[in-house]
């Protein structure tokens, strides 16, 4: 068997679907290639749509909802593939895509490799990064605070991590789990994702590990398109799609994941500076909000409440910071 993919499915059944008719049937056939959906306690009649429409996948019942890390390891388990391919529900493939980007891993020294993901229209989106020491880059998101950093980075002309548009063949420290596919050789080496995570920052551990193995790449001139997002904001009601709303459910296991992510790859160091700079955007963000939207001509209080749900999600992760630091092995779910 060429490659495994392995797409988890949590009430996304109308995604799964369009994902695996943009494959065709010339890949849906292809005896070389197994098709793994494992759910995570969807409580619908997923597999038999599913199942009505593409006979060749594999079902896998997980009975609870385990999460990204927790699923995609039981894919892996049972997987035949000498490749492993983590594939979102919410992805589209343009023909070859998968074939063209298995064939060029399997011949190259590469360990494990990502593609060009692209927005509905076609432009481009991020796909994966290199390591900012510490997880500091998660600072940037900060209500306030962030911007203040960014104006010192660029003041110091300091180079950024990510990129949006990849070049036809790039190396990268981690790549988006929406498309990332693994040498299963590799994976023997450096062990399965990390079950602590529920969701998030769990494939930039993993590629923290699988880094030590061997390299990681980008390839630019391969593209799928990703629906970002689309399902765990409809499974969260979330207010979007983007992953910079630190307020909500949503907002706050993204926190708890990257502390979690940075306690593990970088140490308690680092995770104490990343709280801290947390706690301290909390009084920073009310002050500076107020000035902004008075110098505006604006009630001070126009943003309270997504500032108030902020402080919140921060005082949560003050709560359960106990645990990280000590290491021990614990389910951050918190959606």
């Amino acid at each position: 068997m060429l490659i495994s993919i392995i797409i988890v499915n949590y009430r996304s059944t109308k995604y799964i679907i369009d994902c695996l008719q943009s494959a065709g049937p010339a890949l849906l056939e292809n005896k070389e290639i197994e098709w793994i959906v494992v759910d995570n306690d969807s409580n619908d009649d997923f597999q038999s749509q599913i199942g009505s429409l593409f006979a060749q996948v594999h079902f896998l019942q997980m009975g609870y909802n385990a999460g990204f890390a927790r699923a995609n390891n039981a894919g892996i388990k049972i997987a035949k593939g000498t490749h492993i391919l983590l594939l979102n529900p919410d992805t589209l493939l343009p023909e070859n895509s998968i074939l063209n980007c298995v064939q060029r891993l399997a011949a190259s020294d590469y360990i494990a490799c990502g593609v060009q993901l692209v927005h509905a229209d076609f432009t481009p989106q991020f796909s994966g990064s290199y390591f900012t020491k510490g997880g500091l880059n998660h600072l940037l998101e900060l209500p306030y605070w962030g911007k203040s950093i960014k104006w010192f980075a660029n003041l110091f002309e300091v180079s950024k991590p990510s990129f949006i548009q990849v070049a036809k063949e790039i190396k990268v420290d981690w790549v988006s789990g929406a498309f990332l596919m693994v040498k299963q050789a590799a994976i023997a080496k450096a062990g399965l994702l990390d079950e602590d995570f529920f969701l998030y920052a769990e494939e930039v551990e993993w590629c923290s590990r699988l880094g030590k193995i061997g390299p990681l790449c980008l390839y630019g001139d391969i593209t799928v398109v990703h629906l970002i997002g689309t399902t765990i904001q409809e499974t969260t009601n979330s207010v979007d799609n983007t992953y910079t709303n630190l307020s909500d459910k949503k907002g706050l296991q993204l926190m708890i994941s990257n502390h979690l992510r940075v306690r593990k790859q970088y140490g308690i160091f680092w995770f104490i500076l990343l709280l801290l700079n947390y706690t301290w955007a909390v009084p920073y963000a009310y002050i500076a909000s107020c000035i902004n939207h008075l110098i505006n001509g604006k009630s001070p209080f126009t943003e309270l409440s997504y500032l108030n749900g902020f402080a919140k999600n921060v005082g949560t992760i003050w709560g359960i910071s106990p645990i990280i630091l000590q290491g021990k092995k614990y389910f951050y779910k918190f959606i």
